[in-house]
């Protein structure tokens, strides 16, 4: 009888096929969270993981993780290109990000070519003292989607905080009230371009929007109202774009510009606030003019730019 005969490369084949289908398992396209799941599962649909940071690990690049069912999912920091969906309607999915920020987004991997994160049907909460909402470090392109940012009261408390060095945001179908500082806080290194749309930015303590150096801003068929300081703030090389808006019962400012900011109005309707309009830079107006600045309490400062459509 012939003894059998040990096969070094037999034995690597399969330590091989079997990394290989862990390394598989553990980068699925599409990955699961639940309320009643455990972050040691795969994060599969019939085995969902616990939290979205959990989940983020086990999925691919371009991946999406979905929620099963309504839950606090907790704060995750995003590394590369990927969709966090809610889910609504089979469930909603909620971040309680107490004393912490809500979602870092910092994508710096060469070999990541897309950097883009999606985020849609989410609420983020910060419990009153939450710090920022969604920190925005380094992403090629953002998209948030239906969206609930509020409670940040721990300092510097912003809604979202952009600071890349260059990149598009776009925002749509989303409230961003009830935090210490700015709903939206654009403060880049290099030009990011921002399109907000359907959005209401309401009842934060400082301004609705602040639009820094390298900032282009445009914001449509939306709401700016009750916040403390300022409704439309452009500063420096700042430019908002902003199209049947109204803004409205802000305690500052409505729309302001200072150290050459510009802010370009079209059909918006300024009212009730302490000051309709401040322009320590350029606020434009397209003739004829269909704004609405009107029933505000305190003088206007400086005087509105018309300008011809092109």
């Amino acid at each position: 009888m012939k003894k059998a005969r040990f096969n070094p490369a037999i034995l690597i084949l399969a330590i091989f096929a079997s990394t290989a289908g862990s390394m598989a398992q553990a980068q699925a396209t599409r990955t699961w969270v639940s309320g009643v799941g455990d972050d040691v599962n795969p994060c599969s649909r019939t085995a969902p993981c616990k939290t979205f940071a959990g989940a983020i690990s086990k999925t691919a690049t371009n991946g999406e993780i979905s929620v099963l069912d309504p839950g606090g999912y907790g704060a995750v920091t995003i590394t590369k290109s990927i969709t966090i969906d809610g889910s609504k309607g089979a469930g909603f999915g909620s971040i309680l990000a107490a004393s912490t920020n809500g979602i870092n987004i910092n994508i710096t991997d060469v070999a990541d070519t897309r950097k883009t994160v999606i985020l849609r049907n989410l609420s983020i909460n910060g419990g009153g003292n939450g710090l920022k909402g969604i920190n925005i470090l380094a992403a090629a392109k953002v998209i948030i989607a239906d969206s609930q940012i509020f409670g940040f009261n721990g300092s510097p408390g912003v809604g979202i905080h952009d600071t890349r060095a260059g990149g598009k945001l776009i925002v749509y179908g989303t409230e961003i009230s009830h935090n210490l500082g700015s709903a939206l806080l654009m403060q880049p290194t290099a030009l990011v371009t921002a399109a907000l749309d359907r959005v209401q930015l309401s009842a934060n303590n400082n301004s609705g929007i602040f639009a820094g150096n390298n900032t282009r801003v445009t914001i449509s068929d939306s709401v700016v109202a009750g916040n403390i300081s300022h409704g439309l703030f452009a500063d420096g090389t700042g430019i908002i774009n902003s199209d049947n808006v109204r803004i409205s019962n802000n305690g500052g400012t409505g729309v302001i510009t200072t150290g050459g900011g510009t802010i370009r109005l079209s059909n918006a309707v300024v009212t009730n606030n302490g000051v309709g309009f401040s322009n320590g830079g350029t606020i434009n107006t397209f003739t004829p003019s269909s704004n609405k600045i009107m029933g505000n309490t305190g003088a206007n400062v400086g005087a509105l730019t018309p300008i011809a459509q092109q």
